[in-house]
């Protein structure tokens, strides 16, 4: 179709004058889905229940801060006191059920006043939520990865200390263990830690908890473990036996000097298939001396291009010079070194959630000194990402089954996408005949995105 220029383009002599007055207007009509997913999961009422015994000293709810939390961290905002750019906002208090919002002294005041009872409902709540996906969806095989993540700040907080950090070294943080479900996405439970504690510190407890918490709710699903090197150890390979789990750890080869001779001694490695014969592999029964039993030992050599180092001369061939990689992983499954190889590093995809919690749902935050406090704003952060996720396992299908790799069955949108092309829509509260209505401006690609949502 033919348009004319004129049809186009438009003379712009001078800027608007601006004027600010009360108006029932939202810079975030997409929250209304969130409000029907908040229905639909019952989220206040759990929220309530899981901070029941706090006794009612303020005239805000224990529950409402924790839920004014949420909603701030859906909406992208990180620090407490960037509440005041949605203050006035008429949908936010619709969703909150609030005529006014709390103030940042009274947010920051009730959050030291949580105690450890209540932190470890509100983990019930979000570890109800995920179980409740994975029973809906009937699945026989649930992979759990565990791996810990460094929460750094400059504040001298209570439980920081000085520990591994790669990124700020010397800087105090918290080291939380995480348990996440591959399938889905999402975390199903956290270990609150000091900064300077070693990975494995409370693993297999924390383990151990998960494993049968799942057990308890899913019946006999055939469980999967991944962990790294830093899990690696006698009492977690037997724990992991012990608790009926297939597993698969990263062995520290390094320091084990009869890995090593096992590997520079090898003269036949067999290839592994699918790997275009970059990989190969070869697997042994070994015991570290310490340990009581032999197990599966799965070595794997990938080739990697060498990294050149010295100045290139652009005007002569450079011949790519090819090297090895070298993996060991401990295992108790029964299937080709390949597959448990390639089940292996489907663990990677834990990396890209930790990267989504903290940049998206900002995880990486410590807001307060208070130690209690904290651990309810990573809680809610944490919320905030399974809430994403539910959203959207409710309107879309699963588009893979259960892969080598254990990928996720479903194609998220990252929180950061949803806020950009879902809730930070302007809209405008009318009541025409008495009807409550949400007017946004007339662009089908948001109208169809809304409506899937709300009719799912």
């Amino acid at each position: 179709m033919k348009v004319a220029k004129a049809d186009i383009y438009r003379q712009v002599n001078r800027l608007p004058a601006l004027k600010f007055e009360e108006q029932q207007l939202t810079s975030f009509a997409g929250l209304v889905v969130f409000q029907k997913l908040f229905e639909t999961c019952q989220l206040k009422e759990r929220l309530h229940d899981a901070c029941a015994h706090l006794a009612p000293r303020h005239h805000y709810g224990f529950s409402t801060i924790l839920q004014c939390l949420i909603v701030h961290l859906l909406l992208g905002y990180r620090q407490l006191r960037e509440s005041a750019f949605y203050r006035e906002d008429p949908l936010v208090k619709r969703v909150l059920g609030l005529k006014v919002l709390p103030s940042v002294p009274t947010v920051s005041r009730m959050l030291s006043e949580f105690d450890e009872r209540s932190v470890a409902s509100q983990q019930a709540v979000s570890r109800d939520l995920v179980m409740g996906r994975l029973q809906q969806e009937t699945l026989r095989t649930v992979t759990l990865d565990f791996d810990g993540s460094v929460q750094s700040t400059k504040r001298h907080a209570e439980g920081t200390a000085v520990g591994f950090n790669k990124e700020k070294k010397g800087a105090r943080s918290y080291y939380p263990l995480f348990c996440t479900i591959a399938q889905t996405g999402q975390v199903l439970d956290v270990l609150h830690r000091s900064g300077n504690v070693h990975d494995s510190q409370g693993a297999i407890e924390f383990v151990t908890a998960c494993v049968q918490r799942v057990r308890a709710r899913l019946g006999s699903v055939r469980l999967e473990a991944r962990l790294d090197s830093a899990f690696f150890s006698d009492a977690m390979v037997r724990c992991l036996q012990g608790l009926g789990v297939e597993y698969t750890i990263s062995v520290p080869f390094e320091r084990f000097v009869p890995l090593k001779e096992r590997i520079e001694k090898r003269k036949v490695w067999w290839r592994v298939p699918g790997s275009a014969g970059k990989s190969h592999a070869f697997e042994q029964r070994w015991k570290p001396q310490s340990w009581a039993k032999k197990a599966r030992f799965i070595f794997i050599r990938n080739t990697v291009a060498v990294q050149q180092k010295e100045p290139i001369q652009l005007s002569l061939f450079e011949p790519v010079q090819q090297g090895y990689e070298f993996k060991v992983i401990v295992t108790n499954k029964t299937a080709a070194a390949g597959k448990v190889a390639r089940f292996h590093e489907g663990r990677g995809y834990q990396e890209k959630l930790y990267g989504e919690l903290k940049g998206q749902a900002q995880m990486g935050y410590v807001p307060t000194r208070r130690l209690v406090a904290n651990k309810v704003y990573l809680l809610c952060s944490v919320l905030a990402h399974n809430l994403c996720r539910e959203l959207q396992m409710q309107v879309e299908q699963p588009v893979r089954g259960t892969t080598e790799k254990r990928t996720v069955r479903w194609l998220f949108e990252e929180l950061d996408t949803l806020r950009r092309t879902l809730i930070a829509r302007a809209g405008r509260l009318t009541r025409p005949q008495g009807k409550l209505t949400l007017t946004l401006n007339a662009n089908p690609t948001v109208q169809n995105a809304l409506l899937r949502f709300l009719q799912a």
